[in-house]
């Protein structure tokens, strides 16, 4: 009844739109009253000579109004000349003499005053009134037309500002200060359940004892526990937070209130409070309730901090308004607040407080089995060949995130489909891992055989370094195919770790020094392609030095500020920034030097595998196995799956991401300058 009552309701536009045909109305009727008009001033002037004019009247000077006698209608009917059938035609409507006398004729445009004054008064001694005749009408629209086109620009631009949409009683101009939430409830759902959410075990676990608890608050009150105030997720982009509230709006029997941060921010003050109130009056009526704000970092930054640069007191207002509201003076019983953000780490300390965000939930990125899931998950929807294995493409995906996977498996359908395959098979799977990755592959890039064999002995080293090392990531595969913004690549898989040490760090460090190495050591010379490695190498060694405190002329120091408030002074002296920058490039210059050693002692080896580079363009860990021999401290199940696809020496065999110090990504080496997959260890 309510949906029929509003979609039949009286709309303000009914209102703009009766003005609008009564302005015409006006118009057509007013401005056409009962006259007859005339364009030649011979008509009038005949007329006169023959008698027919009873009076005539000059109006502002610049038209003649003027009325036939008897004589001139009796003319008018008997002559066939100039405008008189005109006239005539107009006349026959009026059907008596009197009224025929009486119907005003119009002379539109008399030209000059003085001639026409001369021709009728002197010449035709015919006496003329004057008289003055105001467009009243005309006068208003002057006046009141710029009003109204400024109103009219300024109704469309405040409605596009607020969101626009119609509706009575002035639409949203008026409505600005109200809550822009999405109200899901009495059915309205998302249609994505806990069944959807793969992974994140215990994150789903304290959502959905949050759901249980309004659905049956009388188990936990009985024993007396109080319901949670609010749930802060927290994580990398990706991982599935708003996945997450989706599945809660989807689940609840409640009332779900979901919006982003940003929509509180407006340019007008007091706005981001007003809707920051209005929401929860609204949660407040209809409690028990959820409300879940997005990307809540939009307007919960920490206040007061640093002004000058990044001042905004309508965003400080509201975040005010929002810690009121979530445990003020007043009660706010049976409202819970979901929130999500990437950036906790600039969030109030006022709004993680206990009795706010009572919980923290962070969700991090997937480990092996949790993407497993994920990919059971995805692959639902698609068509699939017998040889897809989840698992070996969990073990191809390290450092992928929800999103990511999501991704993939709608790349690989997109490739197969291009391919026009009927399923979506394994290597499907690997050339879309590459082509996230790596990029598109570019094989007709202009190269010059003398950086094509430089590129090969580049990515020679990094093989046969990472190939020696013992901590360094297994490696997958070498190419030197143009990929993306990169000359050429090479795919490692990293074992996933809980922490990283020295050791670890270090054979990562000169592995990827190893390809400058084996230019200077081969060539004598050294070129730009080894950017992003010292880029990522000299990161790892500030972060060794500064951050993680693996520095023995340091000591157990760090200067890691996880809040991020030092941001324009060094929480150190120039002395010790000195010492930082000496270790560093000690550190640095070290494990080159152990690169250089490594790749002369077996030189040999690195021109065999350059030159099948060179040869092949793409060679994989078989090549390296029968160049090297076997690695011995690998352990045998990262072997297994691999050593099975690397039989069909396709260059799409396994994945390659950037270098974290979190040690839940892999190692990887790109060799153009503007290309970067290492990630900041801070």
């Amino acid at each position: 009844m309510s949906d029929n009552k509003k979609k039949g309701g009286f709309s303000v536009y009914w209102i703009y739109a009766l003005a609008g045909i009564a302005f015409i109305a006006i118009q057509l009727f007013y401005g056409t009253e009962s006259k007859i008009t005339i364009d030649r001033k011979q008509t009038l002037f005949d007329l006169v000579d023959s008698s027919g004019v009873a009076k005539i009247t000059i109006i502002n000077n610049n038209r003649a109004d003027f009325q036939l006698n008897a004589e001139g209608v009796s003319l008018v009917k008997s002559m066939k000349e100039g405008e008189f059938p005109k006239i005539w035609n107009q006349l026959k409507k009026l059907n008596s003499l009197e009224k025929q006398k009486k119907q005003v004729i119009v002379l539109e445009n008399i030209g000059d005053l003085g001639n026409f004054e001369n021709s009728i008064e002197k010449e035709r001694n015919f006496p003329c009134d004057r008289d003055t005749d105001t467009d009243y009408l005309g006068t208003i629209l002057a006046y009141l037309l710029p009003f109204g086109i400024i109103f009219l620009i300024w109704f469309f631009v405040m409605r596009r500002m607020t969101g626009g949409g119609g509706g009575g009683g002035g639409g949203q101009i008026f409505n600005i200060g109200k809550s822009k939430a999405q109200l899901y409830e009495k059915g309205k759902s998302t249609n994505v359940t806990f069944k959807d959410v793969a992974g994140l075990e215990g994150a789903k676990e304290e959502i959905v004892e949050i759901v249980e608890f309004l659905k049956n608050p009388k188990k936990y009150t009985d024993i007396g526990a109080k319901i949670p105030k609010g749930a802060l997720l927290v994580g990398p982009p990706g991982t599935g937070k708003t996945l997450l509230a989706k599945a809660v709006a989807g689940e609840a029997k409640v009332p779900f209130f979901s919006l982003s941060g940003s929509d509180f921010v407006e340019m007008f003050v007091g706005v981001g409070a007003s809707r920051v109130r209005d929401l929860f009056r609204q949660a407040k009526e209809k409690s028990p309730s959820i409300i879940f704000i997005d990307e809540i970092d939009a307007i919960g930054r920490a206040r007061g901090k640093n002004n000058g640069f990044n001042s905004n007191d309508e965003r400080e207002n509201t975040l005010n308004q929002l810690l009121t509201e979530m445990d003020g003076f007043g009660t706010n019983s049976g409202v819970i607040i979901l929130a999500a953000t990437n950036r906790a780490d600039v969030l109030d300390s006022a709004l993680l407080r206990a009795g706010r965000f009572d919980r923290q939930i962070y969700v991090d990125m997937p480990d092996l089995n949790e993407r497993k899931e994920i990919f059971q998950v995805h692959l639902k929807p698609l068509k699939l060949e017998n040889d897809v294995d989840i698992e070996f493409l969990s073990k191809q995906t390290p450092g992928f995130s929800g999103a990511d996977i999501a991704n993939l498996c709608n790349e690989a359908a997109l490739i197969a489909a291009r391919k026009d395959k009927k399923k979506v098979g394994k290597q499907d799977f690997l050339d879309a891992v590459d082509r996230i990755v790596g990029g598109l592959e570019k094989k007709n890039k202009i190269i010059t055989k003398e950086e094509k064999k430089t590129i090969a002995f580049h990515e020679a080293g990094h093989a046969t370094i990472s190939w020696l090392l013992e901590f360094a990531s297994p490696l997958v595969k070498v190419t030197i195919v143009p990929r993306g913004q990169s000359l050429g690549a090479a795919w490692y898989l990293p074992e996933e770790r809980s922490i990283t040490t020295t050791e670890q760090l270090l054979d990562q460090m000169c592995s990827a020094l190893g390809g400058r190495a084996a230019e200077e050591l081969m060539f004598g010379k050294i070129s730009t392609g080894a950017l992003s490695d010292l880029e990522k190498v000299t990161k790892q060694a500030y972060a060794m030095v500064s951050i993680y405190g693996l520095n023995k002329r340091l000591g157990n120091i760090s200067y890691y500020d996880s809040q991020g408030r030092d941001m324009f002074t060094k929480p150190y002296s120039d002395d010790t920034a000195k010492i930082i920058d000496e270790e560093v490039s000690s550190l640095i210059e070290s494990q080159y030097q152990r690169a250089l050693s490594i790749l002369t002692e077996h030189r040999e080896k690195l021109v065999e595998l350059a030159d099948k580079l060179l040869t092949d363009e793409v060679i994989f860990k078989e090549n390296l196995e029968s160049i090297f021999g076997k690695r011995p401290w690998e352990p045998a199940e990262l072997s297994a799956p691999e050593t099975e696809e690397q039989s069909n020496e396709n260059p799409s065999e396994a994945s390659e991401e950037g270098t974290n110090l979190d040690s839940k990504s892999s190692d990887a080496v790109e060799d153009l300058p503007d290309q970067d997959l290492s990630e900041d260890p801070q």
